[in-house]
Order: C-alpha cells, then sequence, then structure tokens
C-alpha cells in the first residue's frame, strides 16, 4: 500500500503488550460452522490428526468456541447459535468454501479421513498439474481437498490434461463423484 498521503497524522509505535497476529496464525484463520461442534472436534482429530488447543462449552453442551491445529494450521470452529450470521453447510446442502490440505503422504491421510467418515466427491488420483489430489465432504457439510505434489510422467500428464479439458467442455467435472450421493 502507498503510504499515507494525510499530513500531520502519523501513527504511533504500537505499544508493549501482545503481538497484533498470535503466534501459531497466519493472515487468515478459517472459522467453520457446524451443527454438532463437539462432534466436529472428533471428527477432525480422527480424521486429520487435528490437535484441539482450545473449546469453550455451554452448560448444555454447545460449542461456543472451538480451536484446532491441523498441521501448521489454525481452524476455529462453532455450533450455530439462534440470530447467528453464519449458517452450518449441513442446514443449507452446501458450503462456498472448500478447505484444501497440503500433506507429506497424501494417500495415508485420505484413508484416515475415508475412515473416519468422510465422504468422497472427487476420487484421490494424480492430476494433470503435477498432484495426487481429491475432494471430501466431512460429515458437517464442509468441503475438503488434500494433495501433495508427485513426479508424472509428460504423457501422463498431457493425457490427464486432454481427459480433463473434454470433461470441462461437457460441462462435466473430471474424475467427480455424484453430488451428494446423487446418481
Amino acid at each position: 500500500m502507498p503510504p499515507s498521503s494525510k499530513k500531520g497524522k502519523s501513527r504511533s509505535p504500537p505499544a508493549a503488550g501482545p503481538p497484533p497476529i498470535p503466534p501459531g496464525f497466519g493472515t487468515v484463520t478459517a472459522y467453520l460452522a457446524v451443527e454438532g461442534g463437539l462432534a466436529a472436534i472428533e471428527f477432525y482429530k480422527k480424521a486429520f490428526g487435528a490437535r484441539e488447543i482450545t473449546r469453550r462449552v455451554t452448560p448444555n453442551g454447545r460449542l461456543i468456541h472451538g480451536q484446532i491445529q491441523i498441521g501448521d494450521t489454525m481452524v476455529f470452529l462453532s455450533d450455530v447459535f439462534p440470530d447467528s450470521d453464519t449458517a452450518a453447510p449441513s442446514s443449507i446442502g452446501t458450503t462456498t468454501v472448500t478447505l484444501h490440505i497440503y500433506t507429506e503422504d497424501v494417500d495415508a491421510l485420505w484413508d484416515r479421513a475415508v475412515a473416519a467418515g468422510a465422504k468422497v466427491t472427487m476420487p484421490l488420483e494424480n492430476q494433470y498439474w503435477g498432484e495426487r489430489y481429491g475432494q471430501l465432504l466431512d460429515p458437517f457439510g464442509h468441503h475438503w481437498t488434500m494433495s501433495m505434489q508427485v513426479k508424472i510422467d509428460r504423457d501422463e500428464m498431457e493425457v490427464r490434461r486432454l481427459e480433463a479439458e473434454a470433461a470441462f467442455a461437457r460441462e462435466e467435472r473430471p474424475s467427480r463423484a455424484p453430488r451428494y450421493g446423487d446418481a
């Protein structure tokens, strides 16, 4: 950003205290709205090896705020409460956000997530852009993709690229399972 052009107004140095961005956080942190926040924390632990950092729960067991860490990334989540401006994907039938996980062993993480209850929406396969990639839907309605870079033969990459482009030209998604089980 260009420096401020207002004369006579300068920012004062920050006061001593905690850093503006907490340790362990990046610039953007996903905040997931779910129905069943405590179950969601347990699912993410089983599926993605998440580490629970904190949880605040109402007396009747609803998640006010949870924080988990998946790999080196923090994720927030909470139940949806009345009069909230958010909705859980499970209540509206979809979500407009997909969360992506890069991992060093995508096959192992994939198997772990599927065993924990994630639904495959696009099989895990080598893709023409040089990654082993697949898509999942978690039991709470959130879309997840995961991948790792892999070495793929140039001829295989070209065949996969042409197949994908042909599918897109037919207005289909390459290697995609039917949406939400609708066949």
